[in-house]
């Protein structure tokens, strides 16, 4: 027989190895990007993290580390392969340096507008790009969100292709957004998204192009006083999954995991087209000229050779097909 102490330890001991095996059942995960925490990006991240957390009854958490925290672009998609971070928001030109097809969605003037890349996003053309980037990287596509209209931001009036001539533009560090500056015959300057804002207040560059969301995020307005209203890429960001946390997901947590981040892009989507709404207006009182006279024509048509020219990543075919989609 044994004694009650003897029984008293093996209880303690029992309940000290159930605590431990609920400690170890729960796996924290990060989730990098490089915008601010005041933009929609970050908001519908952290609502991620906690519907994770609830939807899988604790037995996965999510940090959120926003404005590069855990790195500049290239590097946490990097370490999405390395393990480093587990879930990133990116721009379809940078997963494009894996799996060069998909970086059509970040080409300029490649949309007519906002419910022709709808129609991408939710088209089958997307979903096999999306998997063939899975095929290449290992990596997996559970989110599409609308970043907005990238527009050029400078100290003087742009209003078609012959006022950028000359010009030093920065653009992302990623081969794909070279294709517009020069298209027009602008100078790009490859700078992370972190160093822009001192890149404009020193002159190191004469202007750069974003969504009216991020030049406000970003205080781009602060050294730039003209947004001109190129809208010359309809920009998304995917949500991405890296290879060695999606192999490990039970196949009802991948499908957890899916449905929640594709919730948080459309809330997110939703939001960032609020925005871009309010700001066209609101920019104009802050100060700013807001040119909106620009001869987008112009524009589409100095950059349509390179949509299917010698550096575009992408075939005729995808490009036809993505193109079908505006009908």
């Amino acid at each position: 027989m044994f004694s009650t102490r003897t029984l008293g330890i093996a209880a303690g001991i029992a309940g000290s190895l159930l605590i431990a095996g609920a400690a170890s059942a729960q796996e924290q995960l990060k989730f990098a990007h490089v915008y601010e925490s005041s933009e929609p990006y970050q908001k519908w991240a952290l609502w991620a993290a906690e519907q994770i957390a609830e939807r899988t009854d604790g037995r996965y958490t999510m940090e959120v580390y926003p404005a590069s925290s855990l790195g500049k672009e290239s590097d946490i998609n990097q370490g999405l392969t390395l393990g480093t971070v587990d879930i990133i928001y990116t721009g379809t030109a940078f997963a494009g340096n894996y799996y060069g097809p998909l970086a059509i969605g970040g080409a300029p003037y490649i949309f007519s507008g906002f419910d022709h890349w709808q129609s991408y996003k939710d088209s089958e053309l997307f979903e096999e790009l999306a998997e063939g980037y899975k095929e290449k990287t290992g990596n997996k596509i559970v989110g599409m969100t609308y970043y907005g209209e990238r527009h050029v931001t400078a100290n003087k009036p742009i209003r078609t292709p012959d006022d950028m001539k000359g010009l030093k533009i920065r653009v992302p560090d990623a081969p794909l957004y070279l294709m517009f500056p020069k298209g027009v015959g602008a100078n790009a300057a490859p700078i992370a998204f972190a160093e822009v804002y001192l890149a404009l207040q020193t002159g190191t560059v004469d202007a750069q192009e974003n969504p009216l969301p991020t030049i406000l995020a970003k205080k781009f307005y602060e050294v730039q006083d003209t947004i001109n209203l190129t809208g010359h890429i309809t920009e998304s960001l995917i949500t991405v999954i890296g290879a060695p946390l999606w192999n490990r997901l039970s196949d009802e947590d991948k499908t957890i995991f899916t449905e929640i981040f594709k919730e948080a892009a459309a809330g997110a989507t939703d939001d960032v087209r609020e925005a871009e709404d309010r700001l066209r207006t609101e920019f104009v009182t802050m100060g700013e000229t807001v040119i909106t006279d620009v001869d987008r024509d112009a524009f589409r048509a100095a950059l349509q050779p390179s949509l299917t020219g010698p550096s575009a990543t992408w075939t005729k075919e995808q490009y036809d097909r993505l193109q079908a989609l505006a009908d």
